[in-house]
């Protein structure tokens, strides 16, 4: 039994996608049938993949259908935390999603996941990400600060979320945590942030998170051993669409 996680799969066979600029370059050609490739080569039903944000460009359920019978098709036990772009997941409606998907989807949020004796915990997060102000040479030397007072409202919210879960798990004495964004930890001015500080606090070993796709965004935050816990960029075209190997 083995768990995974790969995130950003921007599926949209019922819609139009609404930045298609996002998704260029030749790793993104017929990325649905390579992961899915991908998917049939390593996972077997025993494990657990854990799809970490942006899973369908549809704006509500009708037209992600066929998005989420495509996740429901790939192997093994199938997570899913929120992304930027699921406008078909209302976060206060995610009992109504677990209901609805019992037994071939499973919703992250507000709640956890079990695997082993570790608690699976999450929530989509969220970091400033600019406008940021550059000089000639390209050197950040100011930001919208309204912009950031809105994005640090959005991460008080995020964190609420994220430590409704970790407690959820705790109450139920798990000690040991896996912790999934969908934005990563940290924005490009950051070495720590609220979501680092909870990670630290509750001891989390690994933080997974996806949102940063394009070779010019893949080093925007942390990655690698970071005061005692190890964070790992999953998003699909920086993993190539092959789902990484989270635990054994």
């Amino acid at each position: 039994m083995s768990l995974y996680a790969i995130g950003d799969l921007h599926l949209h066979y019922q819609s139009e996608l609404k930045a298609p600029g996002q998704l260029n370059g030749a790793v993104w050609k017929n990325h649905e049938r390579v992961f899915q490739a991908n998917c049939a080569r390593l996972i077997r039903p025993e494990d657990t993949l854990v799809l970490v944000g942006d899973h369908s460009w549809g704006k509500v359920m009708a037209e992600c259908e066929q998005d989420l019978d495509y996740i429901m098709s790939l192997p093994g036990r199938k997570i899913l935390s929120r992304g930027n772009h699921d406008m078909f997941w209302d976060a206060k409606k995610t009992k109504r999603l677990n209901e609805q998907f019992e037994g071939k989807l499973s919703f992250l949020q507000d709640n956890y996941y079990a695997y082993r004796d570790y608690a699976l915990v999450g929530t989509k997060g969220f970091t400033f990400e600019g406008p940021f102000y550059l000089d000639q040479h390209r050197h950040i030397v100011g930001w919208d600060e309204e912009a950031q007072q809105r994005a640090e409202k959005l991460v008080e919210r995020e964190l609420t979320r994220l430590r409704a879960s970790f407690e959820a798990a705790r109450a139920d004495g798990y000690r040991r945590f896996i912790m999934f964004l969908h934005y990563p930890p940290t924005n490009i001015l950051e070495k720590r942030s609220g979501f680092t500080d909870m990670a630290e606090e509750y001891g989390a070993e690994q933080v997974i998170y996806a949102h940063c796709h394009g070779e010019s965004r893949f080093h925007d935050s942390i990655m690698g051993p970071y005061r005692g816990v190890n964070y790992s960029l999953v998003s699909g075209d920086y993993r190539r669409w092959m789902p990484m190997k989270v635990l054994n």
